[in-house]
């Protein structure tokens, strides 16, 4: 039986229409009755007459009460008149003409066939889903609402996610359940059959789609690891923590109050979410979101932080590969340059620009850093996003709207062919440390809880072999070495060119007097007034690691 459900043409109908070499009325009916019997859903004896009667099996009087001329495969029986015979021509020219225009909108009219599909979703929406959910109507108060609104889930929702949730093949979203309250018993959700559930995505995708939402807005294919990164940190800073949880550097963390986020990146269309986000009231008032006040980087950097939850093995897309760097041009870059960036760093890169007397920190001084040797990474973070989003000083900023991406590339390029360090500061790699010891800092202490704190992790060979790593090598947004240097005494490849110098770790005398506590604060904050990065997306232990190296430093 065909899965159609309809009678299957006989043996005998597919070897006459495979055997003809001509196409004439009978190959018509006999594929237009397959076709019909294949697609057919009506299994009932009305459906069988009806196909037997078109391949001309029913005798001398077809179904439709006419009578025939024809012998069981279509052919005028002898001794017919002539003008009856012509007469007959004529209707089956008719025939032959209204099957082939039936066959062809059987074909092309999908459709027509799904209409019991749709009908079977709105059953289920109306007899279902309704009792909990909204399907139409406009933002109302989160207050008010049993469950998530479904007015909009034909853009909301990725449609595989949408079917593994329907079938119960995903996990709850709401573990504490969907209202505002202490109760902790989740709502089980009804579960369907597959052919329902992509029975209601169909309906969705086609009936529940929101106007507001642009295709396109957000292109997921040129979200940066540096972004997530960033987004993380503005996610947390806007306190989303408080009602949803999420994955962050493989643990769960964040309030089960709201939906859960960890695979955010399977569920949600990143489009629908990009728009949620310039204003999250616009579709549920009262709901505790505001993202509204975020910048539109800032934005984008969260929402590129949700669609990589529960992606494995997400590509980030690398700027610095972009068409934009392989047409750089130095003297646009040298433009750019004079209009922008010499303000504070000065034409001739050495800090000394007319608005760098009111900052501080000091600009750093590009004449002292040999930019062919830093990482061009780093170089397009700093320089798109700005020095926050690199933990550094907020003086610095993104310039990344305002010049775009070829500007970027043009001004990486001036830099790398104008700036080339200080000779003597590029040689100092393996030399004897510096014998300028302490330093003076105006860092700020750290928290009372975190003065008293010592390092968790044992100290052993294997920790500080996992400390050396992080320091020369993996450390993000960028590694200590290219400040502090290999001997970690400051003289790294950007250390000329910091104001204040970084600090000298193999000073044993002034290492001994700053506590575990107080090292484990600058690392993840930064220390304003200086050039120290912030490195608040680095784990703890690894931080804790980190310090164990920079200890084993110290003379």
């Amino acid at each position: 039986m065909p899965q159609g459900g309809g009678a299957a043409c006989s043996k005998k109908d597919q070897r006459i229409h495979k055997n003809k070499p001509t196409t004439d009325e009978s190959d018509v009916r006999i594929l237009f009755c397959c076709v019909v019997s294949h697609r057919s859903r009506n299994k009932s004896e009305t459906s069988r007459r009806w196909t037997d009667a078109c391949l001309g099996r029913c005798g001398e009087r077809s179904e439709c009460g006419q009578p025939t001329d024809m012998d069981a495969v279509g052919r005028p029986r002898s001794g017919s008149p002539p003008r009856k015979r012509a007469l007959m021509n004529l209707r089956k020219g008719v025939v032959v003409g209204s099957m082939v225009f039936a066959l062809v909108g059987v074909l092309a009219s999908p459709p027509l066939l799904l209409a019991s599909d749709h009908t079977r979703a709105k059953e289920l929406l109306q007899q279902t889903c309704v009792h909990c959910h909204r399907l139409e109507g406009t933002a109302e108060s989160r207050f008010k609402l049993h469950a998530p609104d479904l007015i909009w889930a034909g853009s909301k929702y990725q449609r595989s996610w949408l079917i593994r949730w329907l079938t119960g093949k995903e996990a709850p979203l709401y573990v504490k359940g969907y209202l505002w309250d202490l109760t902790n018993v989740p709502t089980k959700h009804p579960i369907v059959t597959e052919a329902e559930a992509n029975a209601l995505a169909d309906y969705f995708a086609e009936h529940k789609k929101d106007p507001r939402v642009t295709g396109g807005a957000f292109d997921l294919s040129k979200v940066t690891k540096f972004e997530v990164k960033f987004g993380a940190a503005t996610y947390k800073a806007h306190a989303c923590l408080g009602c949803h949880t999420i994955e962050d550097n493989g643990k769960l963390i964040g309030g089960p109050q709201s939906a859960a986020l960890q695979n955010a990146g399977q569920r949600y269309n990143p489009d629908w979410v990009y728009r949620f986000g310039q204003n999250p009231q616009d579709f549920t008032v009262h709901n505790g979101e505001f993202l509204a006040d975020a910048t539109d980087p800032q934005l984008r950097a969260v929402i590129g932080y949700l669609m990589v939850q529960g992606v494995p093995g997400f590509q980030y897309y690398e700027p610095w590969t972009s068409p934009e760097f392989s047409k750089t041009d130095v003297g646009r870059g040298k433009v750019l340059y004079r209009e922008y960036c010499a303000q504070c760093h000065g034409l001739t890169g050495k800090g000394d620009g007319p608005a760098a007397s009111g900052l501080e920190p000091k600009p750093a001084i590009h004449a002292n850093m040999p930019f062919d040797k830093l990482p061009i990474e780093y170089l397009y973070n700093v320089i798109n996003h700005g020095g926050v989003a690199v933990g550094k000083s907020p003086n610095m900023p993104y310039w990344g709207l305002t010049i775009g991406q070829q500007g970027v590339a043009d001004v990486i390029a001036y830099l790398r062919v104008t700036f080339k360090g200080i000779p003597e500061a590029a040689s100092s790699a393996g030399s004897e440390p510096s014998a300028a010891c302490v330093q003076p800092r105006k860092t700020a202490m750290a928290p009372n809880d975190y003065l008293t704190r010592t390092n968790p992790v044992p100290a052993s060979a294997g920790t500080v072999r996992a400390g050396k790593e992080l320091f020369l090598r993996t450390a993000q947004p960028i590694a200590c070495v290219m400040c502090h240097g290999e001997q970690g005494d400051g003289k790294g490849l950007m250390g000329g060119a910091l104001v204040p110098p970084p600090r000298n770790f193999t000073c044993g005398e002034m290492m001994s007097e700053i506590p575990d506590g107080q090292l484990f604060w600058i690392i993840k904050n930064g220390s304003p007034g200086t050039g120290m990065t912030a490195f608040g997306g680095m784990p703890d232990e690894q931080v804790w690691q980190l310090i164990h190296y920079i200890r084993s430093l110290a003379k």
